[in-house]
Protein backbone atom coordinates (compact mmCIF):
# COMPACT_ATOMS: atom_id res chain seq x y z
CA UNK A 1 0.00 0.00 0.00
CA UNK A 2 1.22 3.62 -0.90
CA UNK A 3 1.62 6.04 1.82
CA UNK A 4 2.01 9.72 1.88
CA UNK A 5 5.18 11.09 3.21
CA UNK A 6 3.97 12.23 6.54
CA UNK A 7 4.13 8.48 7.62
CA UNK A 8 8.00 7.93 6.63
CA UNK A 9 8.82 9.99 9.93
CA UNK A 10 12.53 11.70 10.10
CA UNK A 11 15.17 9.54 8.90
CA UNK A 12 17.12 7.92 11.26
CA UNK A 13 21.07 8.98 11.61
CA UNK A 14 22.79 6.62 9.57
CA UNK A 15 25.08 4.19 12.45
CA UNK A 16 28.54 5.90 10.41
CA UNK A 17 27.69 9.36 11.91
CA UNK A 18 27.50 8.36 14.86
CA UNK A 19 31.32 6.27 14.83
CA UNK A 20 33.04 9.06 13.75
CA UNK A 21 34.21 12.28 16.26
CA UNK A 22 33.46 15.79 15.58
CA UNK A 23 35.90 17.45 13.28
CA UNK A 24 36.81 14.00 11.75
CA UNK A 25 35.92 13.09 8.25
CA UNK A 26 35.65 8.90 6.71
CA UNK A 27 39.06 7.98 5.18
CA UNK A 28 38.58 4.58 2.73
CA UNK A 29 42.51 4.72 2.27
CA UNK A 30 45.10 4.50 4.94
CA UNK A 31 47.05 6.98 4.95
CA UNK A 32 51.21 6.55 5.61
CA UNK A 33 51.85 9.27 8.53
CA UNK A 34 54.87 9.42 10.14
CA UNK A 35 57.53 11.61 11.95
CA UNK A 36 60.42 10.85 10.18
CA UNK A 37 61.71 8.32 7.91
CA UNK A 38 60.18 4.76 7.90
CA UNK A 39 62.81 2.17 9.31
CA UNK A 40 63.32 -1.31 8.33
CA UNK A 41 63.34 -3.99 11.03
CA UNK A 42 64.36 -7.14 10.50
CA UNK A 43 62.53 -10.01 12.23
CA UNK A 44 65.70 -11.58 13.51
CA UNK A 45 66.71 -7.90 15.16
CA UNK A 46 63.40 -7.12 16.52
CA UNK A 47 63.09 -7.46 20.35
CA UNK A 48 60.13 -6.28 22.72
CA UNK A 49 61.15 -5.56 26.14
CA UNK A 50 58.94 -4.16 29.40
CA UNK A 51 60.19 -2.24 31.60
CA UNK A 52 59.43 -0.74 35.03
CA UNK A 53 60.91 2.28 35.06
CA UNK A 54 64.63 1.84 33.88
CA UNK A 55 64.54 -1.82 34.95
CA UNK A 56 63.78 -4.52 31.90
CA UNK A 57 61.25 -6.82 33.31
CA UNK A 58 60.74 -9.07 30.18
CA UNK A 59 62.95 -9.10 26.66
CA UNK A 60 61.17 -11.03 24.12
CA UNK A 61 62.27 -12.36 20.13
CA UNK A 62 59.90 -12.53 17.14
CA UNK A 63 59.69 -15.71 18.10
CA UNK A 64 58.58 -15.89 21.60
CA UNK A 65 56.27 -13.03 20.91
CA UNK A 66 54.55 -14.59 17.89
CA UNK A 67 53.71 -17.60 20.89
CA UNK A 68 52.28 -15.43 22.98
CA UNK A 69 48.02 -15.60 22.97
CA UNK A 70 46.63 -13.68 19.55
CA UNK A 71 43.76 -11.76 19.45
CA UNK A 72 41.38 -10.64 16.60
CA UNK A 73 40.03 -7.01 16.68
CA UNK A 74 37.78 -5.14 14.54
CA UNK A 75 37.93 -1.20 15.67
CA UNK A 76 37.37 2.30 14.50
CA UNK A 77 40.38 4.48 14.15
CA UNK A 78 40.98 8.31 14.43
CA UNK A 79 44.18 10.19 13.40
CA UNK A 80 44.40 13.38 14.97
CA UNK A 81 45.10 15.05 11.48
CA UNK A 82 41.11 14.98 10.70
CA UNK A 83 40.63 11.49 9.13
CA UNK A 84 38.64 8.19 10.50
CA UNK A 85 38.37 5.10 9.27
CA UNK A 86 35.92 2.39 10.20
CA UNK A 87 36.05 -1.39 11.22
CA UNK A 88 39.92 -2.04 10.66
CA UNK A 89 40.71 -5.22 11.56
CA UNK A 90 43.94 -6.37 13.61
CA UNK A 91 45.12 -9.34 15.39
CA UNK A 92 47.94 -9.14 17.98
CA UNK A 93 49.07 -9.62 21.30
CA UNK A 94 46.81 -7.82 24.17
CA UNK A 95 48.50 -5.56 26.86
CA UNK A 96 46.71 -7.89 29.45
CA UNK A 97 48.17 -10.95 27.92
CA UNK A 98 51.80 -9.48 27.84
CA UNK A 99 51.54 -8.58 31.42
CA UNK A 100 50.39 -12.57 32.27
CA UNK A 101 53.41 -13.47 30.33
CA UNK A 102 55.61 -11.23 32.24
CA UNK A 103 54.18 -12.28 35.60
CA UNK A 104 53.28 -8.90 36.74
CA UNK A 105 50.56 -6.97 37.30
CA UNK A 106 50.53 -2.88 36.03
CA UNK A 107 53.09 -1.62 39.16
CA UNK A 108 52.28 1.63 37.76
CA UNK A 109 49.21 3.84 36.68
CA UNK A 110 50.97 5.64 33.40
CA UNK A 111 52.96 4.18 30.91
CA UNK A 112 55.70 5.23 27.70
CA UNK A 113 55.32 3.34 24.23
CA UNK A 114 58.87 3.20 22.86
CA UNK A 115 59.81 2.72 19.11
CA UNK A 116 63.20 1.74 17.32
CA UNK A 117 63.22 5.16 15.52
CA UNK A 118 63.11 6.90 19.16
CA UNK A 119 59.37 7.86 18.98
CA UNK A 120 57.90 7.55 22.54
CA UNK A 121 54.00 8.02 23.46
CA UNK A 122 52.29 8.19 26.74
CA UNK A 123 49.28 6.72 27.50
CA UNK A 124 47.07 5.61 30.88
CA UNK A 125 47.05 2.50 32.09
CA UNK A 126 43.81 2.25 32.51
CA UNK A 127 43.29 2.85 28.61
CA UNK A 128 45.28 -0.51 27.72
CA UNK A 129 43.86 -2.59 29.88
CA UNK A 130 41.46 -4.68 28.10
CA UNK A 131 41.59 -2.44 25.40
CA UNK A 132 44.75 -2.28 23.65
CA UNK A 133 47.09 -4.85 21.87
CA UNK A 134 50.18 -4.91 20.12
CA UNK A 135 49.57 -5.29 16.68
CA UNK A 136 51.02 -7.46 14.33
CA UNK A 137 49.07 -8.39 11.37
CA UNK A 138 46.57 -5.79 9.73
CA UNK A 139 43.59 -6.56 7.57
CA UNK A 140 44.61 -10.79 7.57
CA UNK A 141 48.05 -9.46 6.70
CA UNK A 142 51.58 -8.61 8.30
CA UNK A 143 52.12 -5.63 8.98
CA UNK A 144 53.72 -3.58 6.56
CA UNK A 145 56.50 -1.04 7.59
CA UNK A 146 54.50 2.14 6.73
CA UNK A 147 51.66 1.39 8.89
CA UNK A 148 54.23 0.41 11.61
CA UNK A 149 55.38 -3.03 10.87
CA UNK A 150 56.46 -5.31 12.17
CA UNK A 151 54.73 -4.56 15.34
CA UNK A 152 52.66 -1.37 16.49
CA UNK A 153 51.04 -0.38 19.56
CA UNK A 154 47.05 -0.31 18.76
CA UNK A 155 45.15 1.93 20.75
CA UNK A 156 41.80 2.40 19.17
CA UNK A 157 39.85 4.90 21.01
CA UNK A 158 42.46 7.13 21.57
CA UNK A 159 44.12 9.36 18.59
CA UNK A 160 46.24 7.49 16.77
CA UNK A 161 49.38 8.95 17.15
CA UNK A 162 49.29 7.04 20.59
CA UNK A 163 49.42 4.13 18.70
CA UNK A 164 52.72 3.90 18.54
CA UNK A 165 54.65 1.98 14.94
CA UNK A 166 57.69 0.07 15.09
CA UNK A 167 57.11 -0.51 18.74
CA UNK A 168 59.90 -2.32 21.07
CA UNK A 169 58.77 -2.38 24.58
CA UNK A 170 56.39 -0.42 26.75
CA UNK A 171 57.92 1.18 29.95
CA UNK A 172 55.82 1.82 33.42
CA UNK A 173 55.91 5.29 34.68
CA UNK A 174 55.65 6.54 37.97
CA UNK A 175 54.21 10.14 36.62
CA UNK A 176 52.29 10.93 33.40
CA UNK A 177 55.38 11.76 31.06
CA UNK A 178 55.12 13.06 27.99
CA UNK A 179 56.66 11.30 24.68
CA UNK A 180 57.51 12.72 21.43
CA UNK A 181 54.25 14.66 20.36
CA UNK A 182 53.07 15.45 23.70
CA UNK A 183 56.75 17.44 24.10
CA UNK A 184 55.67 19.51 20.86
CA UNK A 185 52.12 20.84 21.70
CA UNK A 186 50.13 17.25 21.35
CA UNK A 187 47.73 16.74 24.11
CA UNK A 188 48.75 14.45 26.78
CA UNK A 189 45.34 12.08 26.47
CA UNK A 190 44.58 12.43 23.14
CA UNK A 191 40.10 11.43 23.50
CA UNK A 192 39.10 12.00 19.64
CA UNK A 193 35.67 12.45 20.54
CA UNK A 194 36.72 15.26 22.83
CA UNK A 195 38.77 16.75 20.04
CA UNK A 196 41.91 17.05 22.45
CA UNK A 197 44.50 17.54 19.83
CA UNK A 198 46.74 20.22 21.15
CA UNK A 199 48.16 21.22 24.49
CA UNK A 200 45.02 23.38 26.56
CA UNK A 201 41.97 21.55 23.93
Amino acid sequence: MATTRGFTGRPRATDLSSRIPPGQHLEKDFPVLSAGPTPRIRIADWTFTLKVGPRPVKTWSWTEFNALPMTQMTRDIHCVTTWSKLDTVWEGVLVDDILKAASIEAPTPYVLAHSFDGYSTNVPMQDLAGKAMVALRFGGEPLDSDHGGPARLLVPHLYFWKSAKWLNGLQFTERDEAGFWELRGYHMYGDPWREQRYSGD
